[in-house]
């Protein structure tokens, strides 16, 4: 895949991620962390703000890189 068209999916993949993650962890905040201790819910909170990074981290590491050089012409 050429690099421009590598971007772009990436680009609407990393949308999709976000706007879906977001509905995911409010849900579960709502739902499953207000039923938690008070002391553990900052580590639920914090947890599920940045569990988006790894997700995040693989499209951009799938965006970056170089494309395939075309195989060289045998004589």
């Amino acid at each position: 895949m050429r690099p421009p068209l590598r971007k772009l999916v990436g680009s609407v993949m990393m949308l999709v991620l976000v706007v879906v993650y977001a509905l995911v962890a409010m849900a579960l905040a709502e739902g499953r962390v207000n039923d938690t201790p008070v002391w553990i819910q900052p580590v639920l909170y914090a947890a599920l703000g940045l569990a988006w990074v790894l997700p995040a981290m693989l499209i951009i590491k799938w965006m970056e890189k170089p494309a395939r050089k075309a195989p060289a012409d045998r004589r």
